[in-house]
Formats: structure tokens, C-alpha cells, sequence
């Protein structure tokens, strides 16, 4: 684990004072002299209801009819208690219900009792949290309930009798007031876009916020300028954290329509952008790749979102300000990680994974990363972030990118950050017979090694046999080392893909459901051994992974290559 460097010392002072100064902003703007600025707070009439993208589960009203309320990975038992009384099995579980996004699952139920019993926990949570404090209270938790209660707006007050209909809307309209200076205190990334979100969509759906949809536009607008990189990626590098934005994003284009209005062009132009990314980032299977904290696959999110996006043009091959590249040659798909790290206050779910690749055939994917754990399965995420859970070189047993212990950093950004390497190297690589491909290297491994990992791959051009090579040298002249230094590179199968052995030495036989590919190698010795695979729901899985193992002098080459055989 890395110690701090001055820089990262100076970093993170900046930081805390940013992160003072807005609170002391917040605070003061929330105040009872100066709240008055942010409107009634009351809600006194809806004009709109925005659509809720998000795929609905009917079945989690049936478990709350038979206790049990599951969220974000976990599971609690209610035995006949209100689910604000019992104790939350997880952080995630109470953030989940405080937020009220479940609110989709009891309308998709379509029953009475449903719908009722909705209202009275919305009541009983505007009566329990009239202080405004504690975690119900945090920024991004209070935008997603925002958001929610606005979607849902129907299930909540459609019916409802005159005290539940007043009580909803004057919490509403407090929660309304408060998040127009809390957003200030959201942390850096997707919660503060969250909760300028949520404060936007609520100036274009409540009567009588239109002065503060004029105040608040430029803020969104401003702020997805910062975390929205010219060729549509996240700040973060996170591929899931597009899909989360755009599925708030996306129902502007309607609320503005419905007020008469014309969505900006600069929210026009970022969602298109991070469509267009968002389908660069897909593999084969329709998921997303796994790169930089993307987890559990969400089938039915993505789906949804990809019904937005332009399928006319084929998807880029190049998406450098995000650190990826794209190779895709009759029905394969190669996604590469080309990229540094993000800033270290958005490197809180970032991953060791430079220069690794996941690559599918078809609809069936045959390599992939290890992925982000759930929710649920938080003690596995340090194996996760590491190199050896990579498509990739890994040298000395040690991560190309070091965890930055410091528990001042973690207290910001919930989960410690991670340093390096810089990608100082990327090249496009084509070829006269229709070849794709790049070249790229990193220096994660020069300050304790003095070596550079350099790393080939080109793909056929009819997606049939892709070639690989990872090179170890120092960044000039010659190096010879006192010692050894092992290194394996990794190459893990999708769970449900097997591999054996072939005869010849070097080789192996991968097989999956209607294909059969061969792997071999020069330079290294092959071995097969047993590999986890976390972004699965029920936790992680038992996978294989084919790992070319040696050790280098100062200077190696090892080539690779994947041939399809059927």
C-alpha cells in the first residue's frame, strides 16, 4: 500500500478545504434568513410527472407481503415491523431506503395495497425525519428520493386522502428547499450530477420554480461540462456510471417538451455523447465491460438506455480521453483499458487493470475481468481493484496501481484511491489485408522495477484469430537485474467457458457453446489454473484462467495469439 507523496498531501488538503467551504456555503444558504430564496416549501401543484426508466421488479411486492424487503444486495426481515425500525443489514440497504427508488417496484405491483402502503411509508417518513439529519439527509440520498417521489408522484398522491396528501407535499417541498443548498456538500462526481439532477427536473415539474430553473439549468449544464469528457466518458472511467446518469438524464428531453420548452443544446449534445459511449463500452453479450467498478450486470438498464441511442453509425474504434480502445472484426469484439487512473477523489472504485481487454464472439463472451463484487460482498473488492484479476501483465506480484491508504482520503471518497501508472504510449495500428489494432504502454512497474510494459494486440479482419504481444524493457538503453522478476500474464475465462490443454506444449483448447478456439503462446510457459470471477449477484464464482508465467532478466517478449477453430 502506497504512502502519500506531497502532492497527493496537497491534493487532498485541497479537497478538505473545497469540501468545507461548500458546506460552509450550504449551511449558511440553508439557514431560516436565507432559505426563503429557494421558494414555498411546499409542493402546491405538480405540472408534470417525469418517467421512471428504471426497470421495475412486480415481485418485490410479493416478498414484502411475505416480510422480507431486498435491496441492494441485501436482505431484511421485517417480522411485522416497519422497515424504518429494524436495524439495516448493510450502508447500501438503508441509502436504498431512504431514496425511495423501490417506489417503481410497488407501482409495477399494480395492486391497491400497494399503492397504499407506499403512501403511508412515505408518510411515516416525512413525520420520523422532520430535523433533517442523519443519512436521509445526505445529498445524493435526498436527490434520489426527490427524483423518486417526483416519478411516483401518481402512486403517492393519486387516491390519497387529504392529511397524507398534505403531508407528502409539504415534506416535498422541504426536501426541495433543502437540496437547493445541499447540493453543494455532494461529493465530487455522480452524486453532485445527482443531486443538480434532481433539482433541475423539479424546477421543470413543480408549479412555481420556473426563477429557479433559471438559476439551476447553468449549474447542470456546467457541471456535466466537468465530468463529461469530450468523447462522451465519465470522469470517473466508470462504464456503469454513464448508464445510472443517463437513465436521469434522458427524461429531460420529455419534461421540457410537455412545458413548452426546447432542451438546451448542451444537454442535447452531453447525452448524445455519452450514448454514443455508452455503446462503445458494450460487448458482445450486451453488457458492459468490466472495467473500473462496473458490477453486477443490468441487462434491463442498459437495454433501455441503448433504445435511445443512434444505431445508424457503427460504434467508435478510438475513445482516448477515456483512456479505451474498441477492436471489433466480424462478430469479435476486443475492449481494451488504455487509461490512467482518474483523479484520486474519483478513484475510489478505480482498478489496477491497465492495458487488460475483455473480449467476446458473438453474444458469448470468452474473456472478462473479475469485475466489481456487489454490494453485498464488499470484502472482495481489494481483490477485485488488483492486477491479477486483469486481462493483463502482472510483475513482481504486485499491482501496476497502488492503493492509497489513508484514512482521511477514505472518509471522502468511501473506498481508498488508487496511484498510477500513466499511459505515456497509445498508437492506432492497421494494416493493408484489413488488420486492426494498437499499441499501447504503461510505467506502473518503472519507479519499483525500471520497466516499462508494453503491450500489441491486433485482430484479422475477419475477427477470426487475434495476435498478442507484451513486451518488458526499460524505457531506454539496456537494464539487467540483479534478480529475476516473475511475472504472469492473465487471461480469465468466462464463467461457463472451459479450457484444456492441447497436445502441442504451449497451447490450449478453449471451448464454449458452439465455438472452439485455440490459444498459444512463445515466450512463457502456459499453465491453467482456477480464477474468481465477483460481478455476479449471488456473489463471486469459480472460474478458469489460462496465465503465461515467467521471469524476466530486464528485458522479455512474450507473444500470444487466439485462433478460432470452429
Amino acid at each position: 500500500m502506497a504512502r502519500l507523496t506531497l502532492q497527493e498531501r496537497l491534493e487532498i488538503s485541497a479537497i478538505e478545504a473545497e469540501r468545507a467551504r461548500r458546506g460552509f456555503v450550504a449551511r449558511a444558504l440553508n439557514s431560516p434568513t436565507l432559505r426563503w430564496r429557494y421558494g414555498a416549501p411546499r409542493v402546491d401543484q405538480l405540472l408534470i410527472v417525469p418517467h421512471d426508466l428504471r426497470t421495475p421488479d412486480p415481485s418485490f411486492w410479493y416478498e414484502v407481503c411475505h416480510g422480507q424487503f431486498g435491496m441492494a444486495g441485501s436482505l431484511a426481515r421485517l417480522n411485522g415491523h416497519s422497515p424504518f425500525d429494524i436495524i439495516p443489514p448493510s450502508r447500501d440497504w438503508s441509502r436504498a431506503l431512504h431514496g425511495f427508488g423501490w417506489l417503481r417496484h410497488c407501482a409495477a405491483a399494480a395492486e391497491p395495497e400497494a399503492g397504499k402502503a407506499a403512501r403511508q411509508l412515505a408518510v411515516e417518513w416525512a413525520i420520523r425525519n422532520r430535523k433533517g439529519t442523519g443519512e436521509p439527509w445526505h445529498p445524493e440520498v435526498l436527490a434520489r428520493r426527490v427524483i423518486s417521489w417526483l416519478s411516483h408522484a401518481g402512486l403517492l398522491l393519486e387516491g390519497a386522502d387529504e392529511r397524507t396528501y398534505n403531508t407528502i407535499a409539504a415534506s416535498l417541498g422541504l426536501q426541495l428547499v433543502r437540496l437547493s443548498s445541499a447540493w453543494r456538500e455532494a461529493a465530487a462526481g455522480e452524486p453532485r450530477l445527482l443531486a443538480l439532477t434532481a433539482l433541475v427536473l423539479a424546477d421543470l415539474c413543480v408549479a412555481g420554480r420556473d426563477r429557479r430553473l433559471e438559476a439551476d439549468l447553468p449549474l447542470l449544464l456546467d457541471e456535466l461540462d466537468r465530468q463529461i469528457l469530450p468523447d462522451g466518458g465519465h470522469v470517473s472511467r466508470n462504464p456503469a456510471t454513464l448508464i445510472e446518469l443517463l437513465l436521469d438524464l434522458l427524461p429531460f428531453r420529455q419534461c421540457f417538451r410537455a412545458r413548452g420548452r426546447t432542451q438546451p443544446a448542451r444537454l442535447d449534445a452531453a447525452v448524445t455523447e455519452m450514448l454514443s459511449m455508452a455503446r462503445f463500452l458494450r460487448m458482445g453479450d450486451g453488457l458492459l465491460a468490466r472495467f473500473n467498478g462496473v458490477s453486477v450486470g443490468m441487462p434491463a438498464r442498459i437495454a433501455t438506455v441503448m433504445a435511445y441511442a443512434d444505431t445508424n453509425e457503427p460504434p467508435s474504434i478510438h475513445a482516448k480521453n477515456s483512456g479505451y480502445e474498441r477492436l471489433e472484426q466480424g462478430d469479435t469484439i476486443l475492449i481494451a483499458d488504455c487509461g490512467s487512473p482518474p483523479p484520486v477523489i474519483l478513484a475510489g472504485e478505480a482498478q489496477a487493470g491497465c492495458l487488460s481487454f475483455e473480449m467476446s464472439s458473438g453474444a458469448q463472451l470468452i474473456l472478462s475481468n473479475g469485475g466489481a463484487p456487489g454490494a453485498a460482498y464488499h470484502d472482495w473488492l481489494a481483490a477485485a481493484r488488483a492486477t491479477a484479476s486483469h486481462n493483463t501483465l502482472e510483475l513482481g506480484e504486485t499491482s501496476s496501481s497502488r492503493l492509497i491508504g489513508n484514512r482521511r482520503i477514505e472518509e471522502i471518497l468511501g473506498g481508498m484511491p488508487i496511484r498510477g501508472p500513466a499511459v505515456p504510449y497509445l498508437d492506432d495500428l492497421g494494416s493493408d489485408n484489413g488488420e486492426v489494432g494498437f499499441e499501447a504502454s504503461h510505467d506502473g512497474y518503472l519507479k519499483r522495477f525500471g520497466i516499462i510494459h508494453k503491450r500489441r494486440i491486433t485482430i484479422s479482419n475477419n475477427g477470426r484469430r487475434i495476435v498478442g504481444t507484451d513486451h518488458l524493457n526499460p524505457p531506454r538503453g539496456v537494464l539487467r537485474l540483479k534478480s529475476d522478476i516473475p511475472f504472469a500474464i492473465h487471461f480469465h475465462l468466462h464463467p461457463g467457458v472451459i479450457c484444456s490443454r492441447a497436445e502441442k506444449v504451449g497451447t490450449a483448447t478453449i471451448e464454449l457453446p458452439g465455438q472452439r478456439w485455440r490459444m498459444a503462446c512463445e515466450g512463457a510457459r502456459m499453465v491453467i489454473e482456477e480464477s474468481a470471477y465477483f460481478a455476479d449477484a449471488s456473489g463471486p464464482l469459480n472460474r478458469m484462467q489460462i496465465v503465461l508465467r515467467g521471469a524476466t532478466f530486464g528485458e522479455t517478449e512474450v507473444r500470444w495469439a487466439f485462433t478460432r477453430l470452429a
